[in-house]
């Protein structure tokens, strides 16, 4: 038993001194300096009239980046996985069907997220590392005749991207589905048009091509899918994520919800202002460019790429594992011989590729040269049949 006069000593912990990687892994990127400038102004209250400027700012810039003009759009307080949850917790009630994807990990998280919001899911398929089939997505609904149908428009699993996104919109639509789009690994790095493609709902995550640290998550919800969000017969079952309820906050009242992460909405809005600046078609053209150099980087060396190209997504290249090759030895080297961050492959995928972002201020000719030097010499020392030297001159032939 301790006295007034006796102390007792705290943990002693040391200064933070995280080591200083370069991350072009499936997220986080590399966040820009202003977005780190940005985070370290003071802090306001959450019903500041500065903060409700800033609100309304990100709200705007948000809207310029999903290239929507849907009012419904925020950034949901939480990771990506929050604001996905957001979006199909409260757009699918108790007896809906949703349609979802089989083609990669993420159309599972979506499947499992809808049968706790009370959905009924049934599920279109396609091989990992290929994108759904517009007529097979058509035969599904038609089937099946949905309330919701989901896709997943970059898949960070398997280096796909959707192609013809308006063709599984206008099918859906058909059917009276709404359609909700998950661009985590797209906003900001690949083109993306919520409008003029006849996406209902898009949730996306900040640390991807926005460069951004997670926390301050984008959403966008058509009138349409908030008319169906604010009719439901029962509340969401998640109090915090009911947009109901967030409505009263980024809607017109600004009355108490919850304190927002308010140096994450500083984060987001600067990452938002970059893109702003550069212009959201410069950016995308920039994302391809220097992923295309990656790309030829890899195969120059010896290695094939899991997507075809018609389906490429240049913000995650997953490049196929050579043959005898422990894809964890070759991602564990990378770190500690080069502090380069790069991934193993999920799900079905797991060991046979690995994941290369090049997404946001990670996607920089400095980056890119350096992953495919890097990665060339680590195979090469654990014996793949590859060709460093040819690697590094077509990447640089690419840039150049």
């Amino acid at each position: 038993m301790t006295t007034r006069e006796e102390s007792i000593d705290g943990p002693d912990v040391g200064e933070l001194t995280p080591p200083n990687r370069t991350l072009m892994g499936p997220g986080p990127s590399d966040v820009h300096p202003r977005v780190l400038r940005a985070m370290s102004t003071p802090l306001v209250g959450h019903l500041d009239p500065s903060f409700v400027e800033i609100m309304d700012e990100v709200q705007e810039l948000l809207r310029y980046t999903f290239r929507t003009d849907n009012r419904w759009t925020i950034p949901v307080s939480g990771t990506g996985s929050a604001a996905m949850e957001a979006a199909i917790g409260n757009v699918v009630e108790p007896g809906d069907t949703m349609l979802v994807p089989t083609n990669g990990y993420f159309g599972g998280r979506m499947a499992s997220m809808a049968r706790r919001a009370g959905g009924e899911v049934v599920e279109v398929d396609a091989p990992w590392g290929e994108p759904l089939a517009v007529d097979d997505v058509a035969d599904a609904l038609a089937e099946y005749d949905p309330d919701v149908f989901g896709f997943v428009h970059a898949e960070t699993s398997t280096g796909v991207r959707q192609p013809e996104v308006p063709a599984l919109t206008a099918a859906a639509h058909d059917h009276d589905a709404l359609v909700i789009a998950d661009a985590v690994t797209s906003i900001g790095g690949v083109e993306l048009r919520v409008d003029e493609w006849g996406v209902d709902v898009a949730y996306a995550g900040p640390q991807k091509c926005l460069s951004c640290p997670p926390g301050a998550s984008p959403l966008t919800l058509s009138d349409e899918a908030m008319d169906k969000v604010l009719a439901r017969a029962k509340e969401p079952r998640s109090w915090y994520l009911d947009l109901g309820l967030l409505e009263g906050y980024w809607g017109d009242e600004r009355a108490y919800h919850h304190t927002a992460p308010i140096t994450n909405v500083y984060a987001i809005r600067e990452a938002l202002r970059l893109v702003a600046e550069e212009g959201i078609e410069e950016r995308w053209a920039r994302h391809e460019r220097l992923a295309g150099a990656l790309k030829a980087g890899v195969e120059a060396m010896g290695l094939e790429m899991n997507a075809a190209d018609e389906y490429w997504l240049p913000s995650l290249n997953a490049v196929r594992v050579p043959e005898g090759i422990d894809d964890g030895e070759v991602c564990s080297t990378l770190l500690e011989r080069y502090d380069l961050e790069i991934a193993s492959g999920l799900g079905d995928l797991d060991g046979e590729i690995f994941r290369i972002g090049c997404m946001g201020h990670s996607a920089r000719p400095e980056n890119v040269i350096y992953a495919v030097t890097a990665l060339g010499d680590v195979l090469e020392q654990l014996g793949a049949d590859v060709d460093p030297g040819a690697g590094v001159t077509a990447t640089r032939r690419a840039l150049s």
